[in-house]
């Protein structure tokens, strides 16, 4: 059975309570919801959240025996992250960034990603249906 790996990265178990002005009132649950529910009959659903960044690496080199993509929100970790770069350059799937905010219109910091350098699609700005576009295209390149 295909898996997505659905990675979520710091502060992102806050979601639903940090800043909802900004990242909107759904959790993570809701999030895990939404895209097992877009799933097609067959698939499944790894959905993992951590704040440290050697678990999320960790995860990705897990990935690469199980996973037939990636849709990871790094976070933070988007703009200071090589190791999680060089992680998921190492994977030979399908990857997809998943930012819930319009990172480019926010601080100027958060308009570099290094993990852009590896993603094969990246989705800012569309709430938590961000990531059900994800799913999405992962399920649809195999």
């Amino acid at each position: 059975m295909p898996t997505i790996y659905l990675l979520n990265g710091p502060n992102l178990n806050l979601l639903g309570k940090r800043q909802p002005e900004i990242y909107g009132s759904e959790t993570l649950e809701d999030v895990e919801r939404l895209c097992r529910a877009a799933l097609p009959e067959g698939w499944d659903l790894r959905a993992l959240q951590s704040n440290w960044e050697g678990q999320l690496i960790d995860w990705i080199h897990e990935a690469r025996d199980h996973a037939a993509g990636i849709v990871i929100n790094p976070g933070a970790f988007t703009h200071t992250s090589v190791a999680i770069l060089d992680a998921l350059n190492a994977y030979e799937g399908p990857v997809i960034e998943i930012h819930i905010s319009n990172v480019h219109k926010r601080e100027s910091f958060r308009h570099h990603s290094y993990v852009s350098l590896r993603a094969d699609g990246v989705i800012a700005g569309l709430g938590i249906e961000g990531y059900v576009a994800g799913v999405r295209r992962v399920c649809s390149t195999r």
